[in-house]
C-alpha cells in the first residue's frame, strides 16, 4: 500500500442511467474492497473504511472520456475487477497484465464504463511481475 499525502480528495462522475452505472460500479469495485457507503435518490458514494472517495450521480451532461485508477491489493483483485466490470456492462479496454509503458511492476486492467470513461484497477507489485501477459503502450 502506498502511503503519503492524498492528492485528490474524491472523484465524481455524472451518469445518465444511475441504476445501470450502479450495477457496473458496485460489482467492479467490490473485489477491490470498495463498497457503497451511501445511497441517495440521485447518486451514491463508494469507498472503504467510511471514506467516500468515488461518487456517481444522475444528471446531465454526463462525464465522458475521463480516467480514474482504483488501487488494488493484489493481482487477483485486478483480475476480479476486470471480470466483474465486463460482466456488468463495461467494455474491454486493456486485459489484465503488466503494462510495460509504466513499469515491470504495474499490473493493471482497463475497461470503458457506460459513458466511455477509462476505468482502471492497478496493483503496484513489490517486485517485477514475470508470469503475466505483458502489454506495451497505453490502453
Amino acid at each position: 500500500m502506498v502511503t503519503g499525502r492524498v492528492v485528490v480528495d474524491h472523484v465524481l462522475f455524472v451518469v445518465a442511467d444511475l441504476d445501470a452505472s450502479r450495477k457496473l460500479y458496485t460489482a467492479a469495485l467490490a473485489p477491490l474492497g470498495y463498497e457503497e457507503l451511501y445511497v441517495q435518490d440521485d447518486g451514491l458514494g463508494y469507498g472503504a473504511e467510511g471514506q467516500d472517495d468515488f461518487t456517481i450521480a444522475r444528471g446531465l451532461p454526463v462525464t465522458t472520456a475521463a480516467h480514474v485508477a482504483f488501487s488494488a491489493e493484489d493481482r487477483d483483485a485486478v483480475d476480479a475487477f476486470f471480470a466483474a466490470a465486463v460482466a456488468n456492462g463495461a467494455t474491454k479496454r486493456g486485459e489484465p497484465g503488466v503494462w510495460t509503458q509504466y513499469s515491470d511492476r504495474y499490473y493493471a486492467a482497463f475497461v470503458s464504463d457506460l459513458h466511455e470513461n477509462n476505468i482502471e484497477a492497478v496493483w503496484h507489485a513489490p517486485g517485477p511481475v514475470a508470469d503475466a501477459p505483458r502489454h506495451p503502450g497505453v490502453p
